[in-house]
């Protein structure tokens, strides 16, 4: 199993992850510097310590007030994918 960040392809998965970690995840960061989505992420897929839940449902990020504004306007309109109760 191997780990890429993100990809710039035009088909395939992303990592859009929420992630759920034991406490030795700090034994495979070396300090502030290290960049979480390669080295212990390439390092935990390697040793088969990695996994991942294949998710074929509804998905925006929010990572800026664009996307914000477009997860409200889903809301707004009635029309927001992840909401499944009336």
């Amino acid at each position: 199993m191997n780990f890429t960040e993100k990809p710039q392809t035009a088909e395939g998965w992303i990592n859009g992850a929420f992630f759920v970690l034991e406490p030795e995840i700090f034994d495979y960061i070396d300090g502030d510097e290290t960049q979480f989505e390669h080295e212990p992420l390439e390092r935990l897929a390697a040793e088969g310590q990695l996994m991942a839940y294949r998710h074929d449902g509804f998905w925006q990020c929010m990572d800026t007030l664009r996307e914000k504004h477009i997860l409200e306007n889903y809301w707004a309109t009635g029309k927001a994918p992840w909401k499944t109760w009336e």
